[in-house]
């Protein structure tokens, strides 16, 4: 009789925690690297590094750019090297440009050639189809003429890729901006607001915007913007804050991996709740930080930064 009374007992148990369980809660992961790989140690393992973020069941991984250091050669052999090394991925990949493997590829140590015509061969070589590196590759869309200006779903959130170039988006040493810039920048300005556009229309739960350069968010809130980033913030901060749900900015550049909340209002000067941008980990310090979208979250994203432990 006891032995049945506790059945019972623990019958109600399961059944009342079955019911307590949140009903139609989701997730999904994704994977953040980039600024990687600088050295021949960390092309060595990044193979590893990819292996073990596959073996965490994510969706895709982002690369936030730079390939290489910037005072590697920007030559054909190399981007043809870490397009195999992408494209080897068991989990779909997708990689946006970094300053390091176009606007640098001027500097005499670098090879001398021009930043523009690197920039295509990039496109030729990385975004020749429209869908995302990896043996399981998934299909993106794709802005006319910059195809590296992405974007695709992933359970309720939009993603956004943006070819933002540290340390200035390509705007030059003088006041007047290069005419590639002024070329470039118009694009990408519209294809962030048509994300959030269609991200209103589809009521999603959140956006993730993935680009190369750390845009300066501290200067940007005493009026002292770089002006490569002034409208690029700008935009940003006013989409955001006509937006319900979540945005969460990805970049690399500065090789100091945080997460935080460093966008204001620039006429109230107050945090942009709904904002947090994720910066990458990055040369010498390789790992990667999974990113779970959970619908359940009032913040949408839960983040965990995995250091990277060597195989050998």
């Amino acid at each position: 009789m006891r032995i049945r009374r506790r059945l019972s007992k623990a019958l109600c148990l399961c059944v009342g925690l079955l019911l307590a369980a949140p009903v139609g809660a989701e997730s999904w992961r994704f994977a953040v690297i980039g600024d990687t790989p600088y050295s021949d140690y960390e092309r060595r393992e990044l193979p590893w590094l990819l292996d073990d973020i596959a073996a965490e069941n994510v969706d895709l991984i982002v690369h936030a750019g730079d390939i290489k250091n910037a005072r590697a050669r920007c030559d054909d052999a190399l981007y043809r090297d870490r397009h195999a090394l992408f494209d080897a991925s068991a989990v779909p990949l997708v990689y946006v440009p970094g300053d390091n493997e176009w606007t640098d590829c001027r500097q005499l140590l670098a090879g001398h050639f021009e930043p523009q015509e690197r920039l295509q061969k990039l496109r030729e070589i990385f975004f020749a189809a429209p869908r995302s590196l990896g043996r399981r590759a998934v299909a993106v869309e794709r802005q006319a003429a910059y195809p590296e200006h992405q974007r695709w779903r992933l359970g309720p959130v939009l993603f956004v890729t943006l070819n933002v170039p540290g340390p200035d988006n390509h705007w030059g040493m003088g006041h007047t901006p290069r005419a590639e810039f002024l070329a470039r920048n118009p694009r990408l300005l519209d294809w962030l607001r048509e994300g959030f556009a269609i991200a209103r229309r589809e009521e999603l739960a959140g956006m993730v915007i993935v680009m190369q350069a750390n845009p300066g968010f501290k200067p940007y809130l005493i009026g002292l913007a770089h002006p490569g980033f002034r409208e690029l913030l700008t935009t940003l901060a006013s989409e955001t804050s006509a937006f319900s749900g979540q945005v969460l900015l990805v970049h690399g550049d500065t090789h100091w991996q945080r997460i935080d909340h460093p966008l204001h209002d620039p006429d109230t000067h107050r945090p942009i709740a709904n904002f947090t941008r994720l910066e990458s980990f990055g040369y010498p310090f390789l790992g990667w930080v999974k990113v779970i979208v959970d619908s359940e979250q009032p913040t949408l994203f839960r983040f965990e930064a995995r250091p990277y432990a060597p195989h050998r």
